[in-house]
């Protein structure tokens, strides 16, 4: 297998190579991806062909490149240096929880081979690698990301070519350079793993798109939608803005502390953040205090407006504000009275749903719009309004003691997970005290535009071929399958 070091020091002939070993000034960007895909093809035939064993330990050594404390502190403070989104410390923990709680899901998973039998029906099931997988990632974890899905793509005996944002790029590289040191060590080549050189550009992602055998989309919708639309069969997410609903049961510090928590982990760079939260009449004001107690500052109309006219230019998000500390939004808002209480989130009230009123939507800050419902069924209501303007599909949380009303919430709104009583940011994606996969990219359905509502984990990787073979036959008697509708309306 090719032994080329990684982060090797640039010689005359190879100068302004990308960490993947191609040039970055090349001008034909289709042969230029081309080159990536005919590497990846060459070592991924021989690697998915060396057994479980091989594909374990490449996964193994994927998930430490990230995980070793000191690669793992680099990578965060990259991260943070180069997109000004999140913090240090939260992406250190986001970064190792994510991997290890990956490894967990996927250790002593079979992914090749023969993985079932079903004897009674005859049917033996064969798992099967999809080949080369173009990984889009975004800027908000451009290190935790792109290690998820290198893990899964290698586990599952795949090569993988990353296409990270242009602001992540340089935490991209060097979490490749920290993956092909741990490939070389396994004797494993570092072709499996790949990503497009700088500049990164539209043209060299579409390019990746339509070459790859599969494309996992993580990030802005504009990418989601340019995967969908590439030609190659594509998993992509829907676009983030949760809402938890308070209920009159509700442990109120318990659910504040949650929520605040959530709401302020990376200064709010996950999709899965609590964008609103939708409080019954009952237990309103109290836990509006709950939520002043876990740290929240509310903000009165004049200071919501002032907020509303930075975090917002030209009707679009600004990144003046986005994953910054509740602390320096208040400042660039002019609230200097609010930044100087040292504020962890800030607070608007809000009654309205939609593009006029923007509160409503994703913000992607420290920034918690809160909602007065009447009753269950009225926050319901609310929520789906909510999601009709942004976040259809993604996700609900509930705080409250009600089992049956969570499965309401499930069988109404139109949300692939329902949270209860969690943190959500950290709930949706898997925790180790929830029965949820560990993910980074969560499905939305067909609500959020996706073929899919899991969170996306190693069973997308891969391919199943299934072998039939002759059994007892088993023809069923038509009279009695339709005897209930015989019965009610004739025949």
């Amino acid at each position: 297998m090719n032994s080329r070091a990684p982060g090797a020091v640039l010689s005359p002939s190879n100068r302004g190579t990308s960490p993947c070993g191609v040039r970055a000034d090349a001008s034909d960007v289709d042969t230029q991806v081309g080159q990536l895909i005919a590497r990846a093809r060459v070592a991924q035939r021989d690697f998915a062909a060396a057994g479980q064993g091989a594909l374990d330990t490449a996964a193994s050594a994927a998930a430490w490149a990230i995980m070793e404390p000191s690669r793992n502190r680099r990578l965060a403070e990259l991260a943070v240096r180069d997109t000004g989104l999140g913090n240090v410390d939260d992406k250190i923990q986001k970064n190792f929880r994510k991997t290890l709680g990956l490894l967990r899901d996927l250790h002593g998973r079979k992914t090749t081979g023969v993985i079932a039998e079903v004897a009674g029906r005859g049917i033996v099931e064969i798992a099967r690698p999809v080949g080369v997988v173009a990984a889009v990632t975004p800027s908000t974890n451009p290190a935790a990301t792109p290690a998820n899905k290198i893990v899964n793509a290698l586990k599952c005996g795949n090569a993988v070519i990353v296409a990270p944002s242009p602001k992540g790029y340089g935490a991209c590289a060097l979490l490749l350079r920290f993956v092909h040191a741990e490939l070389a060590r396994a004797g494993l080549s570092p072709d499996l793993v790949q990503m497009l050189p700088a500049p990164i550009g539209k043209a060299a992602t579409a390019a990746l798109m339509r070459q790859a055998d599969l494309i996992v989309a993580t990030g802005s919708q504009a990418n989601v939608r340019m995967a969908y639309t590439s030609g190659t069969p594509a998993f992509g997410v829907g676009a983030g803005n949760v809402a938890s609903i308070v209920t009159g049961s509700a442990d109120l510090d318990d659910a504040a502390a949650k929520i605040a928590r959530s709401k302020t982990f990376d200064n709010a760079t996950s999709c899965s953040s609590e964008n609103s939260v939708v409080i019954e009449s009952g237990v309103y004001d109290a836990m509006l205090g709950a939520l002043h107690r876990a740290g929240g500052v509310l903000l009165d109309a004049r200071q919501a407006r002032a907020l509303a006219n930075v975090m917002w230019v030209g009707g679009k998000l600004s990144g003046e504000c986005t994953a910054k500390p509740a602390q320096r939004i208040a400042q660039l808002a002019g609230l200097d009275d609010v930044a100087q209480r040292r504020p962890a989130f800030l607070m608007v009230e809000e009654s309205g749903t939609g593009a006029d009123y923007p509160f409503s939507g994703e913000k992607l800050s420290p920034v918690l719009t809160v909602y007065r419902a009447r009753d269950f069924d009225d926050a319901m209501s609310l929520v789906a309004r909510i999601y009709a303007y942004m976040g259809a599909g993604h996700s609900v949380g509930l705080h409250g003691a009600d089992r049956a009303q969570a499965v309401r919430l499930g069988e109404t709104l139109p949300v692939a997970r329902v949270i209860v009583n969690q943190a959500h940011c950290f709930a949706t994606g898997g925790n180790f005290d929830n029965g949820l996969p560990f993910s980074l990219s969560m499905g939305c359905g067909t609500w959020g535009k996706n073929n899919f509502t899991d969170n996306l984990g190693f069973r997308q990787y891969l391919n199943v071929t299934r072998v039939a073979y002759p059994i007892a036959a088993d023809v069923p008697d038509a009279d009695a399958l339709l005897a209930d509708y015989f019965g009610r309306f004739g025949r």
